[in-house]
């Protein structure tokens, strides 16, 4: 009998899934619909989304004024947009994060007037939509033969710089042939990986299982680009058959293989995939049925219908009491149900899961044909239940939720519908040595990450949810990022040479010189971990995600608080703040220090300024004058020294004139 084998990867990826619930979601709001083009290149699909009301056009020229539209994940050039814009319609943007970061870089780049290349399909979809975010410096090649062609043709007369990008879901191992012909240490080349991780994750599962098959089925439509592309990455290992469904299987004449290896691309939903997969294991049983010499004696035995211990079977419930219940199987036993094996909750009673009449699925636990007795299971069929949902999770990516239930040994655990998942330390999200208890009670998403069937346990990540988060929230942030917006954040942590702020998913830096006007020599001094902070960003590094943020605020600056409240000729209190062999400076604002030269200390020459003055001391000093460019202040305590002597000067003056009150004269010096 053949091995069936299901490439890791196969089916969905964000981009269209996410374009897919897009769709049904606004159906289920009884939304007219209008999807630009196919949301997906799956007739299935699309076909069960026009049964509920959905409509496919090629045209913003079809809309009507009251339908919604639907823009595909394949994206759109900016014409379209525009169009849909004086059309006046409602606009869904279904557009892969991946798709868009393309346009913002092709756009920014032909800006800045960059030639632009372009690895893919020109009459792609996606392809089409990155060319209407260019300009029309710009070409599309499909291969390496036609990229060589272009540089050793056309790059040398055409003296502009080069951005290259690929489409999302290109063959990677001609990607990898392409960049072995771009010309290595070019100042004037940039290259961006722009291919999808899932992308690059399905065609290495499907190339690995391919070496390791005799013959591979790769599911999806006839028209998807990234289905094709898995077709041609299989085919170089191994006979390759291109199929949309199931149904397909029957008119294909399969040779014999004991190796059968099943991969799908990004548009193929999971029940598909698995009806190809159920459909090849039921012809691999029929086939063998077929071999083998019918036992008719056998046949006639087993045409009676027997239960055995660990079969799975159906029951009536003829009877209810506060222990256990009664089923009636239709053999010749009783079967019973205790109320330890109906449910695991203690709070329940076998009346709140069961009721007389009803019929349900059990397993056989025991059986005592001497007493025509058989002790059954509904709890385990509801775990094998719960067990084959974590099973199709983890075939499908779906994040789960669930309550942390124990720390163990190396991780936690938890149960979701009855089966225990674990949860290593280093899937936990947690940074390395800190405490698993902080997690315990509480809610947490995860996805299944490994599963084990003899077990019927799991094993689960909540770091690969966080990281998924993480990125789908990078791409947004990137999609619209602009110097200068504001953002509300929280301080996430600190280092030496500034803060990290959460600006929802992605973070951002506040450099230590950007977190006060003062000078500090830490960032906690001005913030702690968990503040919140509103923030600006100041720079975008696009290719290496950083991002600069600013926190401190122009009114805020000292100078210009200074600038405002003083003007040469006042006089000021400061303190002394440093002293040098020159002289000594003394702070008059927060932020703003003046310098007191050592001829303008006092009224006499001075020797060493330590002998007069002190770090502390408090001094009444006199504004000299301001340098608003160099940002320099000069202050003076013997202008106030002399201020101080010339106005003694004038009241010992008019102390010595004497007046006569009768006569008005002044006397001589000699009067008494």
């Amino acid at each position: 009998m053949s091995k069936v084998t299901v490439a890791e990867s196969a089916g969905f990826c964000f981009g269209v899934d996410r374009a897919v619930k897009m769709v049904y979601g606004e159906l289920e709001k009884n939304t007219k619909v209008a999807t630009l083009g196919p949301i997906i290149h799956n007739q299935d699909v699309v076909s069960d989304m026009q049964s509920k009301g959905a409509r496919t056009i090629s045209s913003v020229d079809e809309l009507a004024p009251d339908e919604t539209v639907v823009i595909r994940s394949h994206g759109v050039g900016r014409d379209i947009y525009e169009q849909i814009e004086a059309k006046g319609c409602r606009m869904l943007d279904a557009t892969c994060p991946f798709v868009s970061r393309i346009h913002k870089i092709v756009s920014e780049k032909s800006k800045e007037g960059y030639f632009i290349l372009i690895a893919g399909d020109s009459s792609h979809p996606e392809v089409q939509g990155i060319v209407g975010h260019c300009d029309e410096n710009h070409l599309v090649f499909k291969d390496n033969f036609e990229l060589k062609d272009f540089f050793e043709k056309k790059y040398i007369n055409l003296k502009k710089k080069l951005a290259i990008v690929a489409q999302t879901t290109y063959n990677i191992v001609v990607w990898d042939e392409c960049l072995n012909v771009i010309p290595k240490n070019d100042p004037d080349i940039v290259i961006f990986d722009t291919i999808c991780n899932a992308t690059d994750a399905r065609q290495s599962d499907a190339a690995k299982l391919a070496q390791n098959s005799d013959i591979m089925l790769v599911v999806g439509g006839r028209h998807s680009s990234n289905t094709v592309k898995l077709y041609e990455v299989c085919s170089r290992y191994c006979k390759t058959y291109h199929i949309e469904n199931a149904d397909e299987l029957r008119s294909l004449k399969l040779p014999a293989a004991e190796r059968i290896g099943i991969t799908a691309g990004a548009s193929t939903p999971a029940y598909i995939i698995k009806e190809v997969q159920t459909t090849m294991a039921e012809n691999e049983n029929l086939t063998a049925i077929q071999d083998e010499e019918i036992d008719f004696a056998q046949a006639l035995d087993e045409s009676f219908k027997k239960i055995h211990t660990g079969e799975k079977v159906k029951g009536i419930v003829v009877g209810v009491d506060n222990a256990e219940i009664t089923v009636d199987l239709g053999t010749k036993h009783t079967g019973y149900v205790k109320l330890e094996d109906l449910t695991d909750d203690p709070s329940q009673k076998p009346e709140d899961i069961v009721k007389v009449g009803d019929e349900i699925e059990l397993i056989v636990i025991k059986v005592n044909d001497a007493e025509g007795t058989a002790q059954l299971s509904k709890k385990k069929v509801d775990e094998q239940a719960g067990y084959d949902t974590v099973v199709k999770a983890y075939e499908e990516g779906t994040v789960l939720e669930g309550v942390v239930q124990h720390v163990v040994n190396k991780g936690v655990t938890l149960t979701y519908l009855g089966v225990r998942v674990f949860i290593p330390a280093s899937q936990t999200g947690l940074p390395r040595g800190a405490e698993l208890d902080e997690l315990l009670k509480k809610k947490v998403e995860f996805t299944i990450i490994e599963v084990t069937e003899g077990k019927k346990r799991a094993v689960g990540s909540i770091k690969a949810v966080q990281n998924a988060r993480k990125a789908e929230a990078q791409a947004k942030f990137w999609e619209t990022a602009e110097v200068g917006q504001t953002f509300v954040g929280k301080v996430k942590s600190l280092t030496s040479f500034g803060a990290f702020v959460d600006l929802g998913g992605i973070d951002g830096m506040v450099h230590i010189s950007e977190l006060s006007w003062k000078r500090i020599k830490h960032p906690s001094e001005v913030v702690s971990v968990g503040d919140t902070l509103e923030v600006y960003i100041k720079d975008l590094n696009r290719e290496e995600n950083r991002i600069s943020l600013g926190f401190k605020k122009a009114e805020d600056n000292p100078w210009e608080i200074f600038k405002a409240n003083y003007k040469v000729g006042d006089v000021v209190k400061a303190t002394i703040v440093s002293i040098t062999s020159f002289g000594a400076f003394a702070k008059i604002i927060d932020g703003v220090d003046g310098l007191i030269h050592i001829s303008q200390i006092a009224d006499k020459k001075v020797e060493n300024v330590k002998d007069i003055l002190s770090v502390g001391d408090e001094v009444d000093v006199k504004i000299i004058d301001i340098d608003t460019e160099s940002k320099r202040i000069s202050i003076s305590m013997r202008a106030l020294i002399e201020n101080d002597e010339a106005e003694e000067a004038e009241e010992e003056a008019a102390s010595d004139v004497v007046y006569s009150d009768e006569a008005g004269i002044a006397p001589s010096e000699d009067a008494e």
